[in-house]
């Protein structure tokens, strides 16, 4: 007698928590398509038309390494600079109460909504030679305006507000008894700041400055009025691309942006693998 087979029955298909998964992904994917990815396509696609031999020319060109210089290396001055100062910015707003603390926290996003070529003019009127702080600095050999050091100031000033609203969060949720149970186990506040409180933030400060790095390379408004756009000297290179469209020289311009979203690109897989074996190591 044939015994008759049992069927086993399928287990039910696992659902997600939160619906919609496949959608949001797929509109996730088109939107930063459209928005990113095909126009940075479209500059390394209009660079290739030079062939490697003209891509080499364009970029090894004296006034183009000397405007990639200028703008990286006061990028990377004004954000190292903010990184420090942000997270001091962010640690006086967040652990100390004075009167108008609010009024100061809320100056920190000017640089947000302020046009940024306003903040250029207004950079220039008070650092140039006859400026409110220009006319003091000048006589002690310290030139701001029209030199790397401004481009720096400004640069710093547009950068600030990354570092000192992606700190401050972190600053708020930080445990408070961590930083009371090392002072009365006898450790005095640099050590208390040093060894307590700097590691739970250098995740966030790196991204602060990964942020203003980021800002700083590209900015044209506040930079193009205190730089002085010496070829070979204070020239930025978003200055330069400009002045390469200017001309019609249409690949060239792409050929500079090319190097700076490489560069660019260098930099911040830099900055986030290091944030990454930070939290790696603080996670051991």
């Amino acid at each position: 007698m044939a015994v008759p087979a049992v069927s086993t029955p399928r287990p039910a298909p696992r659902r997600r928590v939160i619906p919609g998964f496949g959608l949001s992904l797929g509109i996730t994917f088109v939107w930063l398509g459209l928005i990113v990815l095909i126009p940075l396509l479209g500059v390394f696609v209009k660079t290739s038309g030079l062939g490697w031999a003209g891509i080499w020319h364009a970029w090894t060109e004296p006034r183009v390494l000397s405007a990639l210089r200028v703008s990286f290396g006061t990028a990377l001055a004004a954000a190292a600079f903010n990184a420090l100062m942000g997270t001091w910015v962010a640690w006086v707003l967040v652990r100390y109460r004075f009167p108008g603390k609010r009024l100061f926290d809320a100056m920190i996003d000017l640089p947000f909504a302020l046009p940024t070529a306003v903040a250029g003019i207004a950079l220039t009127a008070l650092y140039g030679g006859n400026g409110w702080i220009g006319r003091f600095l000048e006589p002690l050999g310290i030139k701001v305006a029209y030199t790397t050091l401004g481009i720096t100031v400004a640069l710093v000033f547009v950068g600030l507000p990354f570092v000192v609203r992606v700190v401050q969060p972190v600053l708020l949720e930080s445990e408070k008894e961590l930083e009371e149970a090392a002072a009365t186990l006898g450790a005095g506040r640099w050590q208390t700041v040093l060894g307590v409180v700097l590691p739970g933030l250098w995740p966030a400060v790196l991204t602060g400055f990964a942020l203003a790095f980021a800002r700083g390379v590209g900015e044209y408004g506040s930079v193009i009025f205190i730089a002085g756009n010496l070829p070979n000297a204070t020239e930025i290179a978003p200055l330069l691309i400009t002045i390469r469209l200017e001309e019609f020289d249409y690949a060239g311009a792409t050929a500079i942006a090319a190097a700076m979203l490489l560069l660019s690109f260098g930099v911040l897989l830099l900055v986030n693998g290091l944030q990454g074996w930070m939290q790696r190591k603080g996670r051991e």
